[in-house]
């Protein structure tokens, strides 16, 4: 069995960097609870937006996410158990590329480089699941999909749900 893995609110918390880095440049107290349903920049004033927007813009943004609870442990199981794909979209934003690949090479040693994908549209993917916090992602999916629970997708409906990491190795492992 083939598992494509999404990296961004799936295995790297970038909600929450979104949150942090908003707090910290504008003296805010924005919370997850807050955001909830919706994207950070959705959340903050309009004149606050744009600076949000282009978080993912700045140097070092990708390489200082903090891995999701549980995705650790969960992936390295899967990985002996599965031939297990990091499958991002990583060409949207200069230094996305290089960055998660460091990064997954600090918290992921054990996916291979051979392993990952970074591209900019995962309609290409030709696998067995795919487990992506975006709709739109698994929408095009010609095979199984998990939608990973991120505060912005309460809503989503349409696919099987994962709320965390311990749901997917209750289902997989």
């Amino acid at each position: 069995m083939t598992l494509f893995i999404d990296m961004d609110e799936v295995i790297a918390d970038t909600y929450m960097a979104h949150i942090e880095i908003y707090n910290k440049d504008f003296d805010g107290s924005l919370t997850v609870e807050e955001c909830m349903g919706k994207e950070v920049w959705q959340c903050v004033p309009e004149e606050h937006q744009k600076s949000v927007r282009d978080h993912a813009k700045q140097e070092g943004f990708f390489i200082n996410l903090k891995p999701i609870k549980d995705s650790k442990e969960v992936l390295q199981a899967l990985h002996e158990k599965y031939a297990l794909f990091i499958a991002s979209a990583a060409m949207q934003f200069p230094n996305s590329l290089r960055e998660k690949s460091q990064w997954l090479d600090e918290h992921f040693p054990f996916i291979h480089w051979k392993n990952r994908i970074l591209c900019g549209n995962k309609h290409i993917l030709k696998g067995d699941l795919l487990i992506d916090d975006r709709s739109y992602n698994l929408d095009s999916f010609d095979g199984d999909t998990l939608l990973f629970t991120s505060p912005h997708n309460i809503h989503s409906n349409g696919h099987p749900r994962a709320k965390n990491w311990l749901e997917v190795a209750d289902k997989l492992l």
